[in-house]
């Protein structure tokens, strides 16, 4: 594995000045925000569900993008990164409290954590059993492909608004400073789609923003799994008609072990090792997101409950586990408050 390991590591070194600009991520975002307007300002008039469907493929490419930025692209500067992706296409998410819950799951050795990685769907055993069989029943809808493009949406927004308002509460700058830039974008966006487009914001974000969120949801749905070592956590998608949408983070054990390679390298990473790749991600690999389907569309992949990690039962004596009260908000959308203060 030392080729990839060395490939990593020049990855991770600072872009010569011949990249300092990476202008395919530059032509995506034009062709994006173009999209976008096209269908709200052209297309709507004629066409009014339609045009809601390509903005909502353009929210999607414009959530992929966001991903591409917080992570270093496409140019050296981040406060301009940030200015290329400002405006809040998908309305829900404020780009800098992303950014932070993103960075901290890259950690791999935490991946799948039901305290330490933001983006983990595993709960702990001790909250789950205090849950109430409504929810238990959601959650478990939820860990299905179908359950989560529908129901998905809403839990998500709903859970991860109220736990970040819970933050503000507490003083937390960093949150409150996403908010405001937040805000700062998503008022001209909500005014250039009701008096620029003419399109009433509940269609927009009952048909466009929703659209936007389940279709990243099909990437995310199975990005990681449990297994021991954290290597096995992650998944292949070798091909899929979406990857380019998804900006090939299908590809996403390449993505986790060389975070910063810019989009457009990741199928030429992967195929340049692929039995290489394979070998190390545990065969963690599916040929297309429509095999996907057919395994999980009704069937849950896994367990809600994390099979090893927030289990009493398998932590060691000498180890103090802590669990807080877990309440709706806290299960609908996974965020590492969970953890109470006594554990941090």
């Amino acid at each position: 594995m030392s080729d990839i390991a060395s490939e990593s590591n020049a990855v991770g070194r600072p872009r010569p000045k011949s990249l300092r600009i990476e202008w395919p991520t530059i032509g995506l975002l034009i062709v994006c925000y173009g999209l976008w307007a096209g269908a709200g300002y052209a297309l709507y008039p004629l066409y009014p569900f339609a045009a809601l469907v390509v903005m909502g493929i353009a929210i999607a490419l414009h959530s992929s993008l966001q991903h591409e930025v917080l992570h270093g692209h496409p140019t050296r500067n981040a406060r301009l990164n940030e200015a290329l992706v400002f405006a809040p296409l998908g309305i829900f998410y404020p780009y800098r409290s992303y950014k932070r819950t993103h960075l901290q799951h890259h950690a791999d050795e935490r991946l799948t954590d039901p305290f330490d990685d933001p983006e983990s769907y595993y709960r702990a055993m001790g909250d789950w059993e205090t849950l109430p069989g409504f929810l238990k029943t959601l959650l478990g809808w939820n860990n299905t492909l179908i359950g989560r493009l529908l129901i998905g949406p809403p839990l998500m927004v709903v859970g991860f608004t109220i736990s970040e308002w819970r933050k503000i509460a507490k003083g937390d700058r960093r949150v409150i400073y996403a908010w405001v830039l937040h805000m700062a974008g998503l008022i001209p966006t909500l005014l250039a789609i009701s008096l620029l487009f003419g399109i009433p914001l509940w269609q927009y974000i009952g048909v466009a923003a929703y659209l936007g969120i389940s279709i990243i949801a099909i990437r995310s749905y199975c990005e990681h799994q449990w297994a021991e070592r954290p290597d096995g956590r992650t998944i292949i998608v070798e091909n899929s008609v979406l990857a380019p949408l998804f900006l090939y983070n299908n590809l996403h054990f390449v993505h986790h072990k060389l975070p910063t390679a810019a989009w457009y390298k990741l199928p030429s990473l992967y195929k340049a090792r692929r039995a290489e790749w394979q070998t190390m991600n545990e065969g963690y690999v599916f040929a297309n997101y429509f095999e996907v389907f057919r395994a999980f569309a009704f069937r849950a992949k896994e367990p809600v409950v994390h099979p090893v990690l927030g289990r009493p039962e398998l932590v060691p004596a000498t180890t103090a586990v802590t669990y807080v009260p877990t309440d709706f908000v806290a299960y609908v959308m996974p965020d590492n408050s969970l953890r109470s203060d006594a554990s941090t």
